[in-house]
């Protein structure tokens, strides 16, 4: 675990990631609030690439909760059975959408505490939802944020609540909207876990990591 940079490292090196890339996206496709809560619900353990592909069959005929409960369980797992655990996320979003008509009116609630109240969705994906639909400064820390936070120095932490903290508190206001998905990408690409793309790194210069790839 490298030690937390300090501000004008973290500042320069966030606005290396804005003038690469001023509007990073997720690459979870979605139509709407509740196809972007599904979505992410379904990624746990499974590519995001994985699940675009089962979610495009199934997005066209259930875009809302009323239609995910008219589909069923058993057919909305006939489109999600290439997606591990689908059995028990089949449930879970067939849960969370009777709970959504029947407690929200159909709507996606745009708190922290209600998202994670549903059956399937923790704080990660409660996190995207807020970001990338509600546009708060929420900070969803998975695998390659957590590698990056602590490889880098950026967000040091030995947990990822820790990270999610380091994130919030030591990465500059302007940032924080697009922080976890250029974070994300970085891990994704460039920063990988076993054989990390340094020379193509972009705050190369900047990182402490000690066992940089030539």
């Amino acid at each position: 675990m490298a030690k937390q940079l300090p501000y004008h490292t973290i500042r320069e090196i966030f606005a290396r990631f804005q003038a690469a890339e001023p509007e990073p996206k997720g690459e979870l496709e979605h139509l709407n609030a509740f196809t972007l809560l599904v979505a992410v619900a379904l990624s746990a353990q499974a590519t995001d690439a994985g699940v675009n592909r089962a979610t495009r069959g199934l997005f066209e005929v259930a875009d809302t909760p009323e239609k995910m409960l008219a589909l069923g369980e058993e057919g909305l797992t006939e489109h999600i059975k290439t997606i591990g655990l689908y059995r028990q996320k089949a449930k879970n979003v067939i849960k969370l959408s009777r709970i959504l008509v029947e407690e929200y009116g159909g709507e996606v609630p745009s708190s922290r505490a209600a998202l994670q109240a549903l059956p399937g969705v923790g704080r990660k994906t409660a996190n995207v939802v807020l970001n990338m639909w509600f546009r708060q400064p929420a900070q969803a820390v998975d695998t390659h944020i957590f590698r990056v936070g602590n490889r880098t120095g950026i967000a040091p932490g030995k947990t990822v609540e820790i990270v999610e903290r380091a994130i919030e508190d030591n990465i500059p206001a302007e940032f924080q909207q697009h922080a976890h998905h250029w974070l994300i990408l970085h891990g994704r690409y460039i920063c990988t876990a076993r054989k990390p793309r340094c020379p193509d790194c972009l705050i190369r210069d900047l990182c402490p990591y000690e066992e940089k790839t030539t």
